[in-house]
């Protein structure tokens, strides 16, 4: 049984992330912003009453890192993997350029995963396995931009992550923590619409599938939820 520790679990592949995790039988802290709201959430909750633990958080903002990282520090002392999900989406184009949402869409997407990883790290040292995963997004890749790929702040955030990602890479590499991406595929939430390619379920188990193979030889990679590498 692995500890972890899941930003953006309310709805689509963290929502499905944690599902399949718990029936697996590991245990969760699952954190979201509005857990009142979290209604799918909450009846996991009542299902494995034991295995998971709901936590309010707001990755954009420190004292709510700060302030879940005590809530959880009191229920365990180690962490074994870290899933960055949380995630927003403003479809900005060149004409509605708004710098407030798009310095937010920053601070979420990419900034936030890192202030996670910074205040979490102490409780992953003590784990077993030193996974993190940051949720990216094959619209981060600068390789594959392209006309009415995406948008802007959204891409951006993206490229913000995975810069993220391979600093973690190399920052943590001497204490065997494994840091990767991971793009998700187009995925039937909120932020990919109804017609995209791949079910929550699909995408969650593809991603956990690697997650759970993962090797010191994988330190630093941009993977797929197929198992396949993305380029940067």
């Amino acid at each position: 049984m692995n500890t972890i520790f899941i930003t953006g679990a309310n709805r689509g592949i963290g929502y499905e992330m944690t599902r399949q995790l718990l029936e697996s039988g590991n245990r969760l802290f699952a954190t979201c912003r509005q857990p009142d709201q979290a209604a799918e959430l909450k009846m996991l909750k009542d299902r494995f009453s034991d295995t998971l633990t709901i936590v309010q958080l707001d990755v954009a903002a420190d004292d709510s890192v700060a302030s879940a990282f005590d809530q959880i520090a009191t229920q365990t002392a180690h962490l074994d993997i870290i899933i960055n999900n949380a995630g927003v989406n403003f479809r900005d184009t060149f004409e509605n350029f708004n710098a407030d949402e798009y310095l937010y869409t920053l601070n979420v997407n990419g900034v936030g995963a890192l202030r996670v990883v910074h205040r979490f790290i102490s409780l992953l040292r003590k784990g077993s396995t030193h996974k993190i995963v940051n949720i990216s997004s094959q619209l981060g890749s600068l390789t594959s931009q392209r006309p009415n790929f995406g948008s802007s702040g959204y891409n951006a955030s993206k490229a913000v992550m995975n810069v993220i990602t391979r600093h973690l890479s190399f920052d943590l590499t001497d204490e065997q923590m494994i840091v990767i991406s991971m793009h998700p595929g187009w995925v039937q939430t909120d932020m990919g619409g109804p017609n995209a390619a791949v079910t929550p379920a699909d995408s969650a188990a593809g991603i956990l599938k690697i997650v759970d193979q993962l090797t010191a030889d994988d330190n630093g990679k941009f993977y797929v939820y197929n198992g396949d590498i993305h380029p940067w």
